[in-house]
């Protein structure tokens, strides 16, 4: 029998929404100077930060549940803005173009994300999984930015290449790739105290702290069994 969670669906939710936000910011790149990158890289972070509570608390099973929950509401939104896209639009609607602009783009922007997200989110929860019960639940900290270093790494080199191959270029990509993930990475180093405070609150109040000793860590299954 599965457990209710008081605050499960309430992570999910907002985990969910970080990735279609952080995929519509995506669509715009922004630069810092010599410093190239995307408008997603503002929020994204978060998702990590979301998947490390979920998988420290609830566990991969209920990780992985999460994961492809998301996965799902971003294949219903391209799905929603491309037919919207290729509708006639009214005679008095001036828009078109600059909608196609930003989310005709977004296609591309999801699939790089998506592939993205996949590999990254379960690589990084898979690590962290692995490494609590290695590490009989200490090092804490270590965990955290352990696993989110190598997830936020292939996520980054996945999404570059898919989303701007032959946009970016050489040293371009490069700064790209290291800059995102430096970033990415960074976030959650700085966000550590309070992601600290978060799961042990959660801990508590949801009187879990699973380890996945016998779990099966295949990632094409949804269910908590």
């Amino acid at each position: 029998m599965q457990k209710s969670f008081k605050y499960y669906d309430i992570i999910l939710a907002v985990f969910a929404a970080v990735l279609l936000i952080s995929n519509l910011a995506g669509t715009k790149l922004i630069a810092f100077g010599p410093i190239t990158t995307d408008g997603g890289a503002v929020l994204f972070p978060l998702a990590y930060i979301l998947g490390d509570i979920l998988t420290e608390i609830y566990g991969y099973k209920y990780a992985r549940r999460a994961i492809w929950t998301a996965f799902g509401i971003m294949l219903l939104a391209v799905a929603a803005f491309t037919v919207v896209r290729y509708m006639p639009p009214a005679p008095e609607y001036t828009a078109q173009a600059s909608y196609e602009a930003v989310l005709g783009f977004f296609p591309r922007i999801v699939a790089a994300s998506l592939a993205a997200f996949l590999t990254g989110s379960f690589l990084n929860s898979f690590a962290l999984a692995k490494l609590k019960v290695k590490t009989k639940g200490e090092k804490l900290w270590l965990r955290l930015i352990g696993s989110t270093f190598v997830g936020e790494f292939f996520d980054t080199v996945v999404f570059a290449l898919v989303a701007f191959g032959g946009i970016l270029q050489g040293t371009s990509m490069l700064v790209y790739i290291l800059i995102g993930w430096l970033f990415k990475t960074g976030v959650e180093v700085v966000c550590l105290p309070i992601t600290y405070r978060v799961i042990a609150k959660m801990k508590q109040i949801e009187k879990i702290d699973t380890y996945d000793s016998k779990t099966d860590f295949t990632p094409f299954r949804v269910d908590l069994d």
